[in-house]
Parts: C-alpha cells; structure tokens; sequence
C-alpha cells in the first residue's frame, strides 16, 4: 500500500474490443498478473467473469478488493467499492466495463466517472470497453444491429487515455469461441448467434474498432508533428488530394484519384473545392453537389475552404492533412492567358516540395474560351433600359446646361461633373452604359469645352490628357461599380441560396418531416402552385406520382419544370418561371430529396428487419417451448396412462387415483399452455374481437380464481362497484393468467388481489410479496416466452401468460402494468373502464 499522491494523476490504459468475448478482460487480468510478478502494486477493483472459467483462473493470486452492496427495490447489487480502492491506494487498479452503470446509491452514475475520481487520486487504472458504448458510434451501431446501447461511455475519456489497445479477432474465430461455451452458457449460444453475433454485425464492429483506432492513432502523429513543429509530409501513411472546381472535368480528376488511392492499402481520398472569399464563382451550386456525391460516392473525405490564392490554399490543406498525393486538372487557359499569368498548375508544382503532384489531362484541357458563359447583369432587365437611357441623356443634358455657363467653369470642374454622370449611370445601368457615358462625357467634353470649340480638335496638349484621364477614370470607375454590384448581388444570392438550402438539410438531418413536409417548403420557397415527386418510367418518361403538394402539375396546359433526383425520381414543378439561378438551387435541394427518400428506405428496411427479428426470435422461442414445455405435461399424461394401461404393473387403489390425478392435473396444465398459445396468435394476428357488455368485476375475479389452491389469495373487491364495460370471458383470462403467475413466484405469502373506483376506470391490483422485479427489467414481463424466474420458482409455462393478459386487457380498452408492492414484492395493476352509465351491481 502507498499514500495516495494527490498532485500526480494516474494514467490509464484501455483495452478496446469489438464485441464481448474478444478477450478484453482477460488481457486487462493478464497484463495485471504481469505487473504483479514486477513487484508493482496492483489490485482487482472490479472483474466480470460472467462465468467464463479461463477468466475466473486468472484471477488467482491477485488481490481482489471486496464489492459494495447496494440494496435497490428489494433486490440486492454488488459495485466496485470506490472508496475501499481509494483507501487501498494501490498503484494499478483494474477496472471491467468502463461504460457501466453503476447502482443507484453509489457515488457516480457511470463507471468511467469512478475511473476519473481514482485517476486524479494518482491510481493508475487498466480498464476494458468494447466499441458499441462509444457515445459518438451509438447511432452507428444502432443502425447496424438493430439495438441502441444505453450504456456509453464518452469518447474523449478514451482518447485521453496514454494507451489503447485493440484486442482483435475474426468473426468466424469469435463464432467458434462461443459454439464452444466459452462466452456464453449454453442455452443461450443458439440465440446469440442468430442475432447479435452475426457474422455481418461482428464484421462491421470489427471495422468501426479499427477505423476508431487507426484516427486515434492518426491523431496521435498529428500531434506529434504540431508540437514538435513539424510543416513536412509524413508520409506514414498515403494520403491522395484531388483539387476540384465543379466542373466537368472534375469527374475525371476524382475517378483518377480514386485509382491513384486504391494502389495501396489503407490510402485516403480527399476531394478539396476552394471557394472564392468575396462569394464570386464560376461553379454552380448544382454542380458543386453533383461533385461531391461522386466524391463522396468513391469513398473520398469532402473539404471546402474559403481562400483566393488557390495555390496556396491547396497546398496549405495538403500539409495540414500530412497529404503525400496531389490531383490537379490540366489548366483550361488558353495560351495567350497562359502567357500574361501562371495557373494554378505551375504555382502548385513549384512551391509542392516534397509532395508529389500528379497533372490529369481532359477533353476540357484549354478550351475555357469556348466554354465561358456570357456574363448575367446583375441589376435586372428594367434597371439595364434605365441605364442605357441615362447614359444617352446625362452627359447630353449635362453638357448643354453647363455649355450656357462655359465661362464661369474651368475645364477640370466640367471633368469632374461628367465622372459624376458617369458614376451615377453605373450604379443605375452596370459597366456596358456605363462605359456609353464615359466615351459620350469625353467626345461632349472636347466638342463643347476645349478650344478650337465645337470640333474634336485638341490644341492644349493639357486639355488632351484630361480627356483622355477623363475617359480612363470614368471607365475604371465603372467597372469598380459594376464589380461590386455583381459582388452585392452574388452575396445576396448565395445568401438566399443558403437560407433556403440550411432549411432543408436542418428538415433532413432532423428527420423530423415527411418527404410531402419537404416538397411544400420547396414549393411555398419558390411561389410555386405544385410540386410533385415522379417515378420515372422505363422509357425515361415520367410516371407516377410518388408525393404531391399543391396543384398545377397535373394540368396539361401548365408548364412544368422537370429537375432530376436520382434516375429513378424527378421533381416536376408548376406555376412560376424558374432563372437559372432558381433551378440550379432546386437541382440542389433535389440530391436533399434524394437523401430523404433513401433514409424512407432505410426506415423501412430497419422496421421490416426488425419485424423479422421479432418474428424469428418467437419462432425460435416458440419451438423451445414446444419442444421442452409442452413435452412436461405430455410426459406426464402418458406416463400415468401407460402405467394405467398396464398388466404387468399391480396398482393400489390409491396409487391408481393417485395416477389418475396426475394425468388430470397435467392435461388441465396442457391446457392452459395451449389455450395460452392460442391467445398469443389470435393477439397476434388482430382477431380478437371483445364483446363488451356491463360485468361485476367480483364475478370475474371469483370465476379467474376457480383454479388457484384455496388460501393462497385474499380478495377485497368492494361489492359496489361499478360495472365494467368489458367482455367478462376475455377479461378472467387475463386476471387468471396474472394471479396464477402471482402466486407461482410469490412463495409461501399468500396474494393480495384488490380493487377501487378511480375517476373513470376500476382499478384492480394483484400484489405478491416476492423477491419483486427491478425497474429496468418490467418491460421485458409482458413479452411473449420471457420467464424472468425471479425467486426460482416453477418453471413450466411459456412465459405467455403476462403477454396475454396484457393483451386481453387493452382489447377490452385497459391497461395492465407493473410496480412495486410497498414492503417488497411486485404488484400488477389493471385499469379497466366502466359502465357509460355507472350503473353499481
């Protein structure tokens, strides 16, 4: 023992699995004995063995310090003792199950926080967790197997640990470990196999522990090199950069890459995008999603970053990432653009050091003049007239006004004056009248206001250059205007854009509305009359609809604007005239519909799965008891038939009624599992249909008790109740079942059965005083074939009888839970409706 040390914290090591059984716990056991024959203190906190023999062999020799016992709800726990550890104050402590939750009553909810409460004490702690308690892989491994672990642990109490080491092993190996029960007992090794340890389910865990690792590992090195202020590529491992614009060659660029990456095993894919700061590009939003689909689609990491040095951003992303590969498209300049100024292509290759660039040709390779768009005006159709007018009407009527006082203005004021009109018509009209204005201000200016007057002679050289800076500044200064305008209008666009593309993907990735939810924001964000989703036909024409909104689509004089989702669906829309600009933030928001209905699919093949897990677990169930608990009673009857039967066999009187009354007690048991049996599939399929008529609830319970030994319940039923508007016969099934299930497991005590009136409903209670129920448990009470077995009691049955109660009970339009039984025990408790009327018996 040592004092514990305060001012150093503990280190931990975490040793990582798959899935249970992979030898976790008895690698944590074995790197313990190790330390221990080092001389190091180490001590067992706590240890699951789950009955695991080679497990439970490792733990001799070494010191195990005593659980704490809890009591909750009648049912006593065993948790690791923190405070016993940290008194021990040893120098290792091995902790199982870090992601567990620890008994009510203890000092923390969850056991990582012990694990931290003994780390800051300076105990150096070996724990074990397997990857589906990560909190960030919960979803992950919901989707994959179907259950949602409500055990986690946080992943950055993990990753702050100094070691982590993943105990591995193929699915088939872990298969044959537990064929052989070494996992689990051997009742429930078929089970297990058939669902949870599948060899799919087991080999996608596999992978989400390695990839986990393997960025643990990579962020590792990258903080390694950040610390050490390392800017070189490591190339530790591959790492393959594609640069792309949107553009078409952008498919071309990724496919390549894609092949670069698949040469050697464990290559990552990026696909970078720079986008220009001041919001300005030559790529739609359309085609900027297409990309990143395909990207995406070949298994690339998808990256955008804002910069206007396009060299420099590339490369700066390729050193920050540790990239060793880089994928740029042949330039699309033509030569004389070559020529005035280096593309990106030269930029890159000269300042890429040790990193490899690797140049792809294409069909586009210099041809962007043939491919460039006419530039759009960015200040509407009406505003463009107004600016032609202006810049044909300012600089005339601004010269004939200032040709009356020619006198009293000196040239450079007549100057300044015609910049001012020009200004005026950028703003208005864009650059093209603008420029009007300034070729119109400068001919004026030298007609009416430079000597020889009223001819395009110049005398002055003077006044020849402040035309000539006239008509230079005015041009700047328009094309100055025009730029910004166009930057105002883009960023107002890409605002818009965004707004209405953040909405939807905040409705997608919530998963909160439906896909007609979705086409109605589409169709209320654009003014349009209908939106419909069509299935496309073989012919590639349109089909029929998948979802509607609104109306429009389907009248044949409307025009309709067709956007593709995904080949097989296209989005048809009505009742306004989409710009280019609308339609590519559609075709955008298309690939967001694309994403809903394939999560619609998956919803749905998750609820089928499900369904079929459900349906083959009853089967697998149901002929386990078939095969053990109906053979019970069968056995019986004919044992005691066979001994009836026989001549060889000299029977006593009693001996043969005491036969006879075996085979009577076991054909009623008989008949109870197969009327449960019946009840179960009826539920089941819906076809039970109740009969409700006014009923004393005291006959009910007197006839559902007609079975049970005398003495083993008491009834309080007040005789003036009301009635119940219930079918009687359905109805004592079910208390029945539930009293019988009572007394089975409430021991020697006799059951309490009692009711009262409630506002609305009788309520009728059956409390035993057994061992009781945990809380997390109950659910589990009334699924079919689940036998909790709390006391130990009998076993014979199907586990259906609380099932069938249940089930009887809401089809007569009740309720039936389970809760405590004050002082220890379990009650279950009907609510059951009454008379319209109330009418008392």
């Amino acid at each position: 023992m040592r004092p514990v040390d305060g001012s150093r914290r503990g280190t931990l090591r975490v040793y990582l699995g798959a899935a249970p059984g992979v030898g976790k716990t008895f690698a944590m056991l074995d790197e313990g004995r190790r330390r221990a024959a080092r001389g190091t203190d180490v001590v067992v906190a706590v240890v699951e063995t789950h009955g695991r023999r080679h497990t439970a062999e490792l733990l001799e020799g070494l010191e195990v310090v005593p659980r704490r016992r809890l009591r909750h709800r009648g049912t006593d726990l065993d948790e690791m003792d923190l405070d016993a550890v940290l008194r021990r104050a040893p120098e290792v402590a091995l902790v199982d199950e870090l992601a567990h939750s620890c008994a009510p009553g203890s000092r923390h909810e969850k056991r990582w926080q012990d694990v931290e409460a003994l780390l800051d004490a300076g105990v150096d702690v070996v724990t074990t967790v397997n990857v589906q308690h990560l909190e960030s892989l919960v979803d992950v491994v919901a989707a994959i197997t179907g259950v949602r672990q409500q055990e986690t642990v946080p992943d950055t109490v993990v990753r702050a640990a100094e070691q982590v080491e993943l105990v591995d092993m193929s699915p088939e190996a872990l298969r044959r470990r537990m064929a052989h029960g070494n996992v689990y007992p051997p009742e429930r090794v078929d089970a297990a196999l058939a669902d949870w340890f599948r060899v799919g389910n087991l080999t996608a865990l596999r992978e989400l522990a390695l990839l986990w690792v393997a960025d643990r590992v990579d962020a590792a090195l990258e903080d390694y090199r950040e610390r050490h202020g390392i800017v070189a590529a490591w190339p530790a491992r591959e790492r393959v950069l594609v640069a792309v614009t949107g553009g078409p060659e952008s498919e071309t660029l990724l496919r390549r890459g894609a092949r670069i990456a698949s040469r050697g095993s464990g290559t990552e894919l990026l696909a970078v995008h720079v986008s220009r700061s001041d919001g300005l590009t030559g790529t739609s939003a359309a085609d900027l999603a297409r990309t990143r689909a395909l990207a995406e689609g070949l298994g690339a990491r998808w990256q955008v970053v804002v910069g206007d040095d396009v060299p420099a951003a590339v490369l700066d992303l390729a050193r920050a990432v540790n990239a060793t590969q880089v994928v740029l498209g042949a330039s699309r300049r033509g030569r004389v653009a070559a020529a005035l100024a280096p593309g990106v292509v030269p930029q890159v290759v000269r300042a890429s050091g040790d990193i490899d660039v690797y140049v792809v040709t294409h069909e586009r390779a210099a041809r962007r003049a043939l491919l460039r768009q006419p530039r759009t005006n960015p200040v509407g159709r009406a505003r463009l007239t107004l600016g032609w007018v202006l810049a044909l009407l300012a600089p005339t009527v601004l010269g004939l006004v200032l040709q009356t006082t020619r006198e009293a203005h000196a040239l450079s004021t007549v100057v300044l004056l015609f910049l001012t009109a020009t200004v005026v018509v950028a703003v208005v009209g864009g650059l093209r009248p603008a420029v009007l204005a300034a070729l119109l201000s400068g001919l004026l200016s030298n007609y009416l206001f430079t000597e020889p007057y009223y001819t395009l002679r110049v005398d002055a050289e003077v006044d020849l250059v402040t035309l000539v800076v006239l008509v230079l500044v005015a041009v700047t200064v328009a094309t100055a205007v025009d730029r910004a305008a166009r930057a105002s209008a883009e960023a107002a666009r890409a605002r818009a854009e965004a707004d209405v593309l953040t909405g939807f993907a905040h409705s997608v990735l919530s998963g909160r509305d439906s896909l007609a939810d979705l086409l109605e924001q589409l169709r209320t964000s654009f003014g349009l009359e209908g939106v419909d989703l069509v299935a496309r036909g073989d012919g590639g024409g349109d089909g029929a609809a998948v979802a509607a909104v609104g109306a429009g689509t389907q009248d044949p004089r409307s025009r309709c604007a067709v956007v593709d989702v995904d080949g097989t669906t296209a989005l048809r829309l009505a009742g306004a005239r989409l710009g280019s600009d609308e339609l590519r933030v559609v075709s955008a928001l298309a690939t967001q519909v694309a994403a809903v209905l394939e999560r619609d699919r998956l919803r749905e093949e998750a609820r089928t799965a499900k369904g079929e897990r459900e349906r083959t677990r009853t089967r697998t169930a149901l002929l386990a008891a078939v095969s053990h608990d109906l053979r019970t009673p069968l056995a019986g009857i004919k044992a005691g038939v066979s001994t009836l039967l026989s001549r060889d066999i000299p029977l006593r009187p009693e001996d043969r009624d005491a036969l006879l009354r075996d085979v009577d007690l076991s054909t009623d048991r008989l008949q109870a599992l197969i009327d449960n049996l019946l009840d179960m599939s009826r539920l089941d399929a819906g076809a039970v249909v109740p009969r409700p008529r006014p009923s004393a609830l005291e006959d009910v319970v007197a006839r559902a008790l007609s079975g049970v030994e005398p003495g083993r319940v008491q009834v309080d039923v007040p005789h003036d109740l009301p009635l119940l508007d219930v079918d009687a016969g359905l109805l004592e099934r079910a208390v029945a079942n539930v009293a019988e299930n009572a007394v089975r497991y409430a021991g020697s005590a006799p059951v309490a059965i009692s009711a009262a009136l409630v506002p609305g409903s009788v309520v009728l209670r059956v409390a035993d005083r057994g061992a009781g129920v945990p809380e997390g448990r109950r659910a589990r009470l009334f699924a079919p074939f689940q036998r909790l077995g709390d006391t130990g009691g009998s076993p014979d049955g199907l586990g259906l009888g609380l099932a069938v109660a249940r089930g009887l009970a809401e089809v007569n339009g009740g309720t039936l839970d389970a809760e405590d039984t004050p002082g220890g025990g379990l009650t279950m408790v009907f609510r059951l409706p009454v008379t319209p009327l109330g009418v008392t018996s």
